[in-house]
């Protein structure tokens, strides 16, 4: 698991003025909050913060004001809908040692059985419990061989050491569904027919 540091400011300044002034100076308004302490607003470096955010789960040690160093994850993250950079972070206290409940991509490997099969992703990633400085980037599934009718579920994932699920062992992950050939619509068939007859 990686460990990014972030220098972070703390701020006093709030409202969508304020933010719109920090965005403008390739900054990101956040706020850190956990184990029952105060929100904590930050102003955060926007750059090494889209960087480090490419990471799933990533641990990020933030160094606020140059005084005080906390550990966090990325809960909440808001995006400009149009152009995709940061509006604003929601970051969760942690503490080395702690476990934390995440959701982990599902990435897939292998090829299912020739035949023109579907894998649909039931679920694009799987919650797990992991110490915080140990979350697993993503947990990988082979579909080698699979055919229609097959499912992958929770239990039939391995799980790195010390991460344990989160959801249901047999919920559904991954399935493989049997392609469908397109059908002409009923009005369409009929008028080929008479066409066929004249």
């Amino acid at each position: 698991m990686s460990e990014v540091k972030i220098a972070a400011e703390t701020r006093t300044e709030f409202g969508k003025g304020a933010a719109r002034r920090i965005r403008r100076e390739d900054k990101v308004p956040g706020v850190l909050y956990g184990h029952g302490s105060d929100p904590l607003h930050l102003t955060l470096p926007g750059h090494a913060l889209l960087m480090a955010l490419r990471t799933p789960n990533v641990l990020i040690a933030l160094d606020i004001d140059g005084k005080a160093n906390e550990l966090a994850i990325p809960k909440s993250v808001q995006r400009d809908p149009l152009k995709g950079f940061l509006e604003h972070v929601d970051l969760l206290l942690v503490k080395r040692g702690e476990k934390v409940t995440v959701e982990v991509p599902v990435q897939t490997e292998g090829e299912l059985a020739p035949g023109g099969y579907l894998l649909e992703h039931v679920l694009n990633a799987l919650p797990v419990e992991a110490e915080a400085t140990h979350i697993p980037e993503s947990v990988t599934v082979s579909v080698e061989g699979l055919e229609a009718g097959a499912s992958i579920l929770a239990k039939d994932i391995t799980l790195p050491k010390g991460t344990t699920l989160a959801v249901d062992e047999d919920a559904v992950v991954l399935q493989v569904l049997a392609a469908q050939a397109e059908e002409a619509p009923e009005g369409e068939e009929a008028a080929e027919e008479e066409a066929a007859e004249a």
